[in-house]
């Protein structure tokens, strides 16, 4: 569904300039941005997923992956086409890279989301799968529907928007991962077709200006940006920035798009980062994508005490007290927490709406 844009300029002879990320698109008429959300339609600007969706699944929070935010608490995710990144190593390519929009559903309204929501029990709504920066009117829309059904709003992000359009969006939402790719421009621009820096600006707004719930994904690939002094300066970055306490997911890259012939990234690696990453000043650092308990577990960054076990997306022990207290020493764990942990299936369910 064709919905009228916002964060455009026109130019000469139909041409507009798209505003809404740093890749600032100059596109002719009757044709798609980089993203393919985003048509230029009698040099005036269209986002063309408005209602659409590539499919619905209900998730466990961990998933996002969002490990201080409702623990076991079931999230509805969902998400259109296309992207603004051009990853080559993209683990989604098979929705983000593809323009085959008669596949995705037709009725999926900001008001139908939310009901849909709100009738399996879902304690939140994702906007992920690809990146929700890009069908942003549609996200914002769902996102308020939300808000008047009671559900919660995550969205899984890599971060790359411009400021003015970030500040429009990131007021409806509660918890955010963002995708940070790695630590060096060269990465971004040669892997990604972008750059670093806007993503740490999105980072440091989020954590400092916004109520947003904010953690962060690097997907490690080994060869491309798992040099140890990397991860050192990244970690310190966040710890400076953002603040010690926002959690840092470690994800395990395997072969896909147009890197199938990559090796895959071993345990022995995270593990090796992650325990640099807690050095360099991080409290919670999280392995994922391969069976790690060890990685999966939350301590308080205080006294040291077991506080949740994971075992993948399962929950074995939650020792939180209300609100998300220590009960060993008192101190506060930093997130979003309730009474206690949520009671989802650690297994993904396709959901129809």
């Amino acid at each position: 569904m064709f919905y009228p844009g916002k964060y455009w300029q026109p130019l000469e002879m139909g041409l507009l300039r798209c505003q809404l990320c740093p890749r600032s698109c100059k596109i002719k008429p009757g044709e798609t941005g980089f993203c393919q959300n985003r048509e230029n339609l009698g040099g005036e600007l269209f986002l063309n997923s408005f209602g659409l969706a590539s499919g619905f699944q209900l998730d466990p929070i961990e998933k996002k992956p969002l490990h201080h935010f409702y623990p076991g608490s079931s999230v509805l995710s969902f998400g259109t086409i296309g992207c603004n990144l051009g990853c080559r190593f993209c683990q989604n390519w098979g929705i983000s890279k593809k323009d085959n929009w008669d596949n995705l559903a037709k009725e999926a309204s900001p008001q139908r989301i939310a009901q849909a929501a709100k009738a399996i029990g879902a304690h939140s709504v994702a906007l992920t799968y690809n990146d929700p920066t890009i069908f942003i009117e549609f996200a914002i829309e769902v996102a308020q529907a939300c808000k008047e059904a009671g559900i919660k709003v995550v969205l899984v992000t890599a971060g790359y928007i411009n400021k003015a359009p970030r500040a429009d969006l990131y007021r409806w939402v509660d918890a955010a991962n963002v995708d940070l790719k790695a630590f060096n421009e060269s990465f971004y621009r040669h892997l990604c077709q972008g750059h670093l820096a806007p993503v740490l600006e999105t980072l440091e707004y989020l954590a400092n200006e916004t109520k947003c719930w904010v953690e962060v994904t690097n997907l490690v690939i080994e060869g491309e940006n798992d040099r140890p002094e990397e991860m050192q300066a990244m970690a310190s970055w966040i710890a400076q920035k953002m603040g010690p306490h926002t959690p840092l997911h470690l994800s395990a890259f395997h072969p896909d798009f147009e890197m199938k012939h990559h090796p895959k990234t071993s345990l022995a690696t995270l593990k090796h980062l992650r325990q640099i990453a807690v050095e360099a000043g991080l409290s919670h650092v999280y392995t994922g994508n391969v069976h790690d308990p060890e990685g999966g577990r939350t301590l308080c960054a205080h006294c040291g005490e077991l506080l949740i076990q994971r075992d993948w997306y399962q929950i074995e022990a939650y020792r939180l007290s209300p609100q998300g207290y220590c009960r060993g020493c008192g101190q506060a764990l930093a997130g979003r927490f309730g009474s206690g942990a949520g009671g989802a299936s650690a297994r993904s369910q396709r959901v129809q709406i």
